[in-house]
This record gives C-alpha cells, structure tokens and sequence, in this order.
C-alpha cells in the first residue's frame, strides 16, 4: 500500500499545533499498537489513531486525541503527524523509531508504554482496537474509512470531493473531515461532543 505523493515543502499549517499533551498520548498509543501488533506500517497506524478517535465519538462522544483529521484519498490523516512519520522524526523521536523496509515504512516501540495520559476508559479503547484490527490490513482500514455515512464519505460528499478522491484526480486536501455526524442521531452524545469541542 503507497501513500499518496506529498509535497513536504507545502505543509498548509503551521508545523505541529498539537499540545504536549496530544504529543504525550499520541506517543504513548504509537508505542501501545507497535507493541500489540507486529510489523506495523505507517499507514495502518495513522488508520488505526483515527479509529481511536472515531469509536471514542462514538461511544461517548468524547474524542480520544481531539485531532483534527484531513480529508486525503487513503482516509482521514492528521498531516502533522502524517508528515512526522515519512519524514526524520522530530516530536515523537523518543517514543519510535521508523525503518523503512520491504518497501514500506514500519514503526517500533523505543521506550516502555506510559499510561499517563490515558482514562481508564482510553485504555479499554485502546486495547479492543488493537485486538480488533489485529490482522487487519492497511486496505481493509481504508476501505472501511470510506464507508457510507462514515465521516470520511460524507465530508467528501457534502465539499463535492469525492468522486475526485475515490479516482485519485486528486489525493488530498485541506478540508477537515466533520466528526460531529458521529453523534448527530443522539442529542445527548452530541451536547458533551460539542461541550468538548468548545472547552478545548
């Protein structure tokens, strides 16, 4: 599975917006999944931090890491994170290493699990995802990103994108994917999912 061709000179945001804290938990899950799950590639990571996000919302309505994911034709990505990961690692250099082999970039824990940043329901989550996608590919974690009415599709549907995307006429963007349809059917997730937004 390649990654889309990405000009690193052209990142449309400032580089790293993301707080210590997100620093801290996203290092943290990066080593929680390379440890569960073996030869864990860069694409199926960056999937994988998004599922987190995704089945949190949607649990809850309270955001795992509270990212802002890009709408990019292999999925939602958070481009700093993306552009970290495919470029010399900076930010999480202490947390894992990236060894580029048999053509593709795979991540390894440096250091041991900190659960600092993490509830106990953070935990329960990250743990079922990790048993969950387990033997799931990359592809099959793209595909199901692009499920109907997922946020992916409907962001892409709604900004008139996604034809464009699914045909690879164009294989990013700077459109935000709206998380928010998670909730839109349950009043109740939807208030804390937009207190949370709002107080964060």
């Amino acid at each position: 599975m390649t990654t889309p061709t990405f000009d690193f000179s052209k990142v449309s945001t400032p580089y790293f917006q993301l707080t210590e804290e997100q620093l801290d938990k996203l290092g943290n899950a990066m080593i929680f999944l390379s440890k569960a799950i073996p030869d864990l590639s860069k694409t199926k990571l960056l999937k994988l931090l998004y599922m987190l996000d995704e089945l949190s919302i949607s649990k809850s309505g309270i955001p795992f890491f509270n990212l802002q994911y890009k709408l990019w034709k292999l999925g939602p990505v958070v481009e700093e994170v993306f552009v970290e990961l495919s470029d010399k690692l900076i930010k999480f250099e202490k947390y894992i290493d990236v060894k580029f082999e048999n053509g593709g970039a795979y991540i390894y824990p440096k250091i041991d699990f900190c659960d600092d940043e993490f509830s106990d329901n953070d935990l329960e989550l990250l743990n079922d995802v990790s048993i969950r996608f387990l033997k799931t590919s990359a592809k099959e974690l793209i595909k199901y990103t692009h499920r109907l009415d997922s946020p992916w599709r409907n962001t892409a549907e709604v900004n008139g994108v996604y034809e464009k995307l699914e045909e690879g006429v164009i294989t990013s963007t700077d459109i935000i994917i709206d998380m928010k349809c998670l909730v839109n059917h349950n009043e109740y997730k939807k208030c804390i999912f937009e207190h949370y937004i709002e107080e964060h």
